[in-house]
């Protein structure tokens, strides 16, 4: 405990969360302790249906230290993470998908595509919106409704002073896809 502590590796951890372009983890396999955990920083969680979930943590007389308790709770409620964490028991994908931690669910044997489509998808739009979209979503666990409204539409105003807001309704009108360049 003491090099945990004194390397203190869980903290260097949270810099996963604080990465301003989208994140997706696609998980095949066990995502357990650490690993779930970290799977909880990135911003979509996509799994391949042999995928297992669970913070066992307690099962060792030990609880989450990478944000376990915090994300996982703001990730699928109060009561259901209670049960996770308390229970240490683990979860099929399908399972996480139903509380709220997995986005989607894939056949194992296409997932790899999958998650590479999803990504695909994602890197094709504006990389000022993605932040500023990512920036207002994670504002809203720690701001009142009101201060997170304003927060929203500051962001959406100062969009439309971007190149990319311009090429977006350039493409619209002009019936093409759109060639953002993060400016």
């Amino acid at each position: 405990t003491k090099q945990i502590k004194e390397k203190d590796w869980l903290k260097t951890w949270d810099k996963i969360a604080r990465v301003q372009k989208p994140l997706i983890a696609a998980v095949s396999g066990f995502c357990l302790g650490g690993g779930c955990e970290v799977a909880m920083m990135c911003d979509i969680i996509i799994a391949s249906e042999t995928a297992k979930f669970g913070q066992p943590e307690i099962n060792l007389g030990i609880i989450p230290g990478a944000g376990g308790t915090q994300r996982l709770t703001q990730a699928i409620g109060k009561f259901k993470a209670m049960e996770w964490i308390l229970t240490g028991n683990i979860y099929s994908a399908q399972e996480a998908c139903e509380a709220g931690l997995v986005c989607k669910v894939f056949p194992a044997a296409g997932f790899l595509e999958e998650a590479k489509k999803l990504a695909r998808k994602i890197a094709a739009k504006s990389p000022v919106a993605l932040r500023a979209a990512k920036k207002a979503i994670l504002q809203s666990l720690n701001l009142a409704l009101e201060e997170g409204l304003q927060a929203e539409r500051q962001a959406f105003y100062n969009l439309f002073d971007t190149e990319d807001q311009k090429e977006g309704m350039r493409a619209f009108l002009e019936k093409r896809n759109p060639n953002f360049k993060g400016k």
